[in-house]
């Protein structure tokens, strides 16, 4: 029987679906459609190993600029795209604008943290600064920054709450995100779910996200490391930068680091780390003003010259 119009919350609002060709269709023809959504637009919805589209990830590029055009195309209320198994997702609003990385950790904290705010969000270590004053400022929530790899936000998120600390959420900027609600599964369309439910109690997810500030620049930098004992160099490298930081009166070291380490300068900041399993040194930058990476990046090059095992030509 089909259900009647009560039954049908979603009833109109327009939500496009972007499922890459992976396993995620079922979310636009099974879910959204039966509650009423039209998902005019949805596409790439059979499931086709070869992904003759694009690659099913929410941080893929294209993907992204994929799921924008169709939102903007169709003046839907909502994107939503996943990976392929329907573990990570993104979003898109009705203005276009990705709802992704730190956007979609800013929006995933805001419903759980409720009106009072107090709970623990743990995050991977390379979310923006913006972010972090978002959770504590904004929501009045905690932010602890953790590892990257979501096994291990999951896994910090569990310890805390048997700890006794208030912690309903661990995402990764990947899109990643487990709630205590939801056993710590990561499941996108659990996460997306919620997101449609605020959509359809008229909740303005424009508005929500309003106060987060974004960076002017971002940039990722993968440094080779040459040598076979590669996770003992990398820390050397890393021991060797912290010493230098503490030496530099315009370099402040992050008094979370809990994975390489972060450092603020007058412009944003950088992090370096070491891969998990991979002989690679990967360093994010953010600047809050343009040009800012180029001036950091001009200002630690020279401390970087003197490892000769480590490949820097990224940067």
């Amino acid at each position: 029987a089909g259900k009647s119009e009560e039954e049908k919350p979603l009833k109109g609002y327009k939500i496009v679906v972007d499922a890459g060709n992976g396993a995620g269709g079922f979310y636009a023809t099974e879910v959204l459609e039966k509650l009423g959504a039209d998902i005019t637009g949805s596409q790439f919805l059979e499931p086709d190993g070869m992904f003759p589209n694009h690659i099913p990830n929410p941080e893929n590029k294209q993907a992204m600029e994929s799921i924008c055009e169709a939102v903007k195309k169709n003046h839907a209320d909502l994107g939503i795209i996943f990976d392929t198994d329907v573990d990570r997702a993104g979003c898109v609003g009705a203005d276009g604008e990705e709802i992704n990385r730190n956007r979609l950790i800013a929006l995933a904290a805001y419903m759980v943290s409720g009106d009072k705010g107090g709970v623990t969000v743990v995050t991977d270590s390379v979310t923006s600064d913006g972010l972090h004053e978002y959770l504590e400022n904004t929501l009045g929530d905690t932010h602890y920054r953790y590892r990257r790899g979501y096994k291990n936000v999951i896994n910090k998120a569990q310890e805390l709450c048997q700890k006794g600390i208030d912690c309903p959420l661990a995402i990764e900027t990947s899109g990643h995100a487990a709630l205590r609600e939801n056993y710590f599964l990561d499941d996108g369309a659990y996460l997306v779910t919620k997101i449609v439910i605020e959509l359809a109690r008229g909740k303005d997810i424009e508005e929500i996200l309003k106060p987060l500030k974004a960076p002017a620049e971002e940039k990722e930098c993968r440094f080779n490391i040459l040598c076979d004992d590669f996770k003992a160099y990398g820390n050397t490298v890393i021991d060797e930068l912290t010493k230098y930081a503490e030496s530099r009166p315009d370099y402040k070291i992050a008094s979370d680091n809990r994975e390489g380490v972060r450092i603020s300068t007058e412009n944003g900041f950088f992090l370096l780390r070491l891969s998990v399993h991979d002989p690679v040194m990967p360093m994010n930058f953010e600047s809050n003003v343009k040009g800012g990476i180029k001036k950091d990046i001009d200002g630690i090059r020279g401390f970087f010259e003197r490892f000769k095992e480590l490949d820097i030509s990224s940067l």
